[in-house]
């Protein structure tokens, strides 16, 4: 069996790969940390445009006032337009017909003039 052959050998663990193990790891986390933040700030920022644009609208807006969209109606709206693009789309059956037609010989269907001379074996 292939997993009784499998051995782990120390002597292979060198500082650079314990480097790039611990280097790698750091980056994954940082990463993660960063992207939560930027989508924990999006709502804030979009609130901000909104906000501005009533403003200029002659809407004056309470500033304690949440102007969040709550995540059932997110849903709700995203779910009825997932539906009405796909009844856009007919229905397609799934049989497809091939149907052989003949057709007069033209240079651009020819093998022949698709090879290039030079890798052609050498005539003796």
């Amino acid at each position: 069996m292939i997993l009784n052959e499998i051995t782990f050998d120390l002597s292979n663990v060198t500082g650079f790969t314990i480097i790039v193990a611990v280097v790698g790891q750091i980056v994954v986390f940082v990463v993660l940390a960063v992207l939560y933040y930027v989508y924990r700030t999006i709502p804030k920022i979009m609130n901000i445009g909104i906000r501005r644009k009533l403003r200029r609208e002659g809407r004056i807006i309470d500033e304690s006032k949440n102007l969040h969209v709550e995540s059932d109606v997110n849903a709700a709206i995203s779910l009825a337009l997932y539906m009405y693009l796909n009844e856009i789309h007919d229905e397609e059956s799934g049989v497809m017909t091939i149907k052989q037609e003949q057709r007069s010989y033209t240079p651009w269907s020819s093998k022949i003039y698709s090879t290039n001379a030079y890798h052609r074996f050498p005539q003796r």
